[in-house]
Formats: C-alpha cells, structure tokens, sequence
C-alpha cells in the first residue's frame, strides 16, 4: 500500500505548490485546456476513452450540475487532469503536476483538489466497494501505481482534512465523466467562471 497521508504530508505538498511558476494567465491556462484536445491520458491512447479536454469538460458539467454554488471545485474539474498533457505518462503524479501549474492563478483550494483527485480515488477504493467496482479499465490499472486503495489510517487522516468531501465529490465527477459522444458545453463556456476563480485570488497568487 501507499504511505500514510499524514497532515504534515498535506502541508508539504501545499507548499511546494505555491512555490511553482506563478506566471500563468487566465489566457494562457485555456490555451492549454484548448491544447489538451486529441490528448489521451495514455501517450498510446489505451486508457480512458474520451481525450483529455472532453474528460474536463464533462467533469465541470457534472460538478456545475452537482454543486451549482461552487465554482472552484467546478474549475478543479475541469483541469484536474492536464497533467497528462504536461508530463505523459506520469500516473502518479499527474495530480501534483496539474496542481502547481494551476495554483498561482486559480489559489490553493482549486490546487488541492486538482492534487486530491488521486487520493479520492484511492479513498473510494477502499471505502466504497460500489464505486471500485465501476471504476474504469484504465482507472483500476492506474490505482495500483498511486499507491492502491487507502489504509484504515489513510482514510482516517484523508477524512479529516477539511477538503475531503469536494475531493470525493470531484472524484465521483470524474469517474461520471468519460462518455463517449456526450455533447457538453464547450471551453468557452468556462471562461468567466475560470476568470471569477482567478479573480479572487488576485493579489495574493500574483507573480
């Protein structure tokens, strides 16, 4: 099983978050979702069925469906899983890349959740047999390289960290959000709420 997910391992990640590259715009950052389309989670495209910004875009349509008042954790749907474009074939740690990228512009909420979403799954793994059971192909290959289902004291810890229920409510939207064909709003769509989320950590996140 994976390491303990300790309150001072939560910290650490954090930090080394809002230590990376602060420079991206609002701009810049649907630039890059725009570039993750025909982008697989797999560099041979064996894993998840829909690219990579068909996934997002079905997740934050899921999330804005779910959770109509909470457009950070819509936002973290959306480019929870552009670190597959940023470093290919980085299972484990395409959260965390995903994460930094975004935390100077979008702000340590929207970051944690990018990064919680591998720990969600994990959670749900262990915790919820219904859900492991429908977790896709890929998604079950994928689980045993981030560390396999949690422990009974990584589930404790996980349970206790104040973002825990949006983490497991955008890991059940991601897992919601792989269908082949469904017709979602588009990139564009999401541009004022990317720019709200932005906008209010304006200051604090700025280079």
């Amino acid at each position: 099983m994976g390491d303990q997910v300790s309150s001072e391992d939560m910290c650490h990640d954090e930090e080394v978050m809002m230590s990376r590259d602060r420079s991206l715009s609002v701009d810049g950052l649907m630039a890059m979702l725009a570039d993750c389309e025909d982008v697989w989670d797999t560099p041979d495209r064996s894993g998840d069925p829909v690219d990579i910004l068909d996934h997002g875009l079905q997740v934050a349509a899921v999330l804005a469906e779910r959770y109509p008042q909470d457009e950070e954790l819509q936002v973290a749907g959306l480019v929870h899983d552009i670190g597959h474009h940023l470093v290919p074939g980085d299972e484990a740690e395409h959260g965390e890349h995903a994460a930094a990228a975004v935390s100077g512009l979008l702000g340590p909420r929207v970051a944690r959740l990018v990064a919680f979403h591998i720990p969600a799954k994990r959670y749900l793994a262990a915790a919820d047999p219904e859900c492991a059971a429908g977790l896709s192909p890929e998604s079950m290959r994928t689980l045993a390289l981030q560390g396999g289902p949690m422990t009974p004291q990584e589930q404790n810890a996980f349970e206790a960290d104040p973002d825990f229920p949006a983490a497991v409510a955008l890991r059940r939207a991601d897992d919601a959000g792989k269908v082949v064909g469904l017709r979602v709003a588009g990139l564009e769509h999401w541009r004022p709420r990317v720019e709200r989320v932005a906008a209010s950590h304006a200051g604090t996140f700025a280079p």
